[in-house]
């Protein structure tokens, strides 16, 4: 039919959407036939073409094309996943504020040396997060606007099961999306809302004591150490899942080469899966030193009492720290949840003292996403007439605080003699 093979391939994968490459030799227009000139002026509205003169240069940019194809599509990679170029992404997908608000904290708790005026791309590339106009995962995860528009799998799941075992239907279920930071507090503040709260009594102090059954800083550094660590080429997510005896916490991701579970409750070196993403948790505070988390969580959990957590690494590497029975706890969970009204009303009620602004309810229970709070905990109790706001007319009022009504000043009463 007067149509070459070559062609007819070069149809057929456009066809079927094949990637192509087109390398041509080193001849010039009038050394080609009509036939081979419209071909390649065909071909050259659709793909980059590469001359060569000799075979060895032909061999050369086939290996170096091949490479790069396999690199951009991540079948092999050369340098750890943050530390890769996205081949998309643009600094307009980073939020500004973000990073303003990271500068801030990480000056005061770790002296980081940057004004937080700075120059923005000075701060990322100090943070080796940006090469030229181009930004590293890493870049995304930490400050991206929407991180799982570019990778759909970091999110974090949350799930609370009543019993033993993962049993359908699931109680209480939550998907979390946003930046590191954001699923850290998300993922954290979801567990607190779910396991038991101590509320001490004001007899020495005017300062309600606020202790949860779980110590706080092993379940943040074991949730900490599941997003900072996972292979974010997974297809699978951070799985936590709280069960009535245990909590487990689930990441796609593998021990480094010579680290074992064993050596986990020893000192050990850090060897960071993802470094470009742990630097900056560790700035922030997110992650208190490079190294210890483990044993941190060990630590804790041996202070409060509760069995030693345990390390496993199987298909996904799992944490379990593992829950109180006290039946006294369970007696008075159960009491509170009779009369229908929710846990998290009840919290924020038991804590109230004289008129509090939001940050100060939060840091009471120690809870730190706003988003969350404010659903969960602060608009139920005002909805539900339990508090009431010192502005009301103005929610948004910056000298806003929030008080007991009457009604929840007697629900304060009956939950204080329990």
């Amino acid at each position: 039919m007067g149509v070459s093979p070559t062609e007819r391939e070069f149809d057929y994968a456009t066809q079927l959407y094949k990637t192509r490459f087109v390398f041509l030799t080193n001849h010039s227009s009038g050394q080609r036939h009509p036939k081979v000139l419209a071909l390649i002026e065909k071909a050259e509205q659709s793909v980059v073409r590469k001359s060569f003169s000799a075979f060895d240069q032909l061999r050369t940019a086939v290996y170096a094309t091949l490479v790069r194809y396999l690199e951009e599509n991540e079948y092999i990679r050369t340098l750890p996943f943050d530390a890769t170029l996205h081949r998309d992404a643009t600094p307009d997908d980073l939020n500004e504020d973000k990073i303003r608000e990271f500068v801030q904290i990480a000056r005061s708790k770790r002296a980081f040396p940057f004004e937080v005026e700075a120059d923005i791309h000075s701060i990322l590339t100090h943070l080796s997060l940006i090469v030229g106009n181009r930004l590293t995962n890493a870049a995304i995860l930490l400050f991206g606007k929407k991180p799982q528009r570019f990778f759909i799998t970091s999110e974090v799941k949350c799930a609370h099961f009543h019993g033993y075992d993962v049993v359908k239907p699931i109680p209480s279920y939550q998907v979390y999306k946003g930046d590191v930071f954001q699923l850290v507090e998300q993922a954290v503040d979801f567990v607190l809302s779910k396991i038991d709260l101590y509320v001490g009594s004001r007899d020495k102090s005017a300062t309600v004591d606020v202790k949860y059954e779980l110590p706080i800083e092993a379940v943040t550094e074991a949730i900490v150490n599941a997003i900072a660590h996972r292979d974010y080429t997974s297809n699978a997510s951070v799985q936590v899942m709280l069960f009535k005896d245990r909590l487990e916490i689930w990441n796609p991701g593998s021990l480094p080469y010579g680290l074992t579970t064993a050596k986990l409750y020893l000192p050990h070196n850090s060897i960071p899966a993802n470094p470009l993403l742990a630097e900056p948790m560790y700035l922030r505070g997110t992650i208190e030193r490079m190294g210890t988390g483990t044993g941190d969580i060990v630590r804790r959990c041996n202070e409060m009492g509760l069995p030693r957590p345990e390390f496993f690494q199987e298909d996904m590497f799992r944490t379990v720290i593992y829950r109180t029975r006290q039946a006294t706890r369970q007696a008075t969970r159960q009491a509170l949840s009779e009369d229908g009204i929710s846990e998290p009303i009840k919290r924020i009620v038991l804590v109230m003292t004289n008129d509090l602004k939001r940050t100060d309810l939060q840091e009471k229970l120690k809870l730190k996403d706003r988003e969350n709070f404010t659903a969960n905990y602060l608009t139920p109790a005002i909805e539900g007439g339990f508090l009431e706001l010192s502005f009301p007319g103005v929610p948004n009022h910056p000298q806003q605080t929030y008080r007991l009504t009457l009604k929840g000043q007697e629900l304060k009463n009956s939950l204080d003699k329990i």
